[in-house]
């Protein structure tokens, strides 16, 4: 069947491909989020970005902002705290399988931000995980950093003492 740009009526006109397509691709995060992952792996903290005009300040940073469309620039130094705004808990593998323990993903808002990323919980049962949780955010050793979101090992209560950063 030759090749048209007319509308197709039947099934039997519809073309299809049979098979694998090679594709070689390099992903990049862009300057923005590369800095951002670069601090949370250089210096264990978490870095947003200010607009000048709506004043809001973004987590993850993102180069425009998407309130007035200006260009963002102004960075800024948070703490490493938020809140739970939404949890599940996850007891079950991608293949279905039982997991010996629970795990908890969170969407966590970082204080005096807009936006915040889902993430772990960790040093917490899952009977005390709520809407509203305080918590603080727990930094793989320096070491074992690679610039990337799971530097942060997981979100912890709050009120737990802090370990040493290595």
């Amino acid at each position: 069947m030759p090749f048209t740009l007319d509308r197709i009526k039947t099934s039997e006109q519809i073309r299809y491909w049979q098979d694998n397509i090679p594709v070689e691709y390099l992903y990049t995060v862009g300057d923005v989020a590369e800095k951002f992952f670069e601090r949370i792996r250089d210096e264990a903290k978490i870095t947003g970005i200010r607009c000048g005009n709506c004043r809001l300040v973004y987590v993850p940073p993102r180069s425009y902002c998407e309130k007035c469309f200006a260009r963002l620039e102004e960075w800024v130094e948070l703490e490493p705290k938020g809140c739970v705004e939404t949890y599940t808990i996850i007891h079950v593998d991608t293949k279905g399988s039982k997991l010996e323990k629970p795990v908890v993903l969170a969407k966590i808002k970082i204080d005096n931000a807009h936006g915040g990323f889902i993430h772990k919980l960790g040093e917490v049962n899952t009977e005390d995980v709520k809407i509203g949780m305080r918590v603080e955010a727990v930094f793989e050793d320096k070491d074992k950093r690679k610039g990337s979101i799971l530097d942060i090992k997981y979100f912890r209560p709050a009120d737990q003492p802090k370990t040493v950063d290595k």
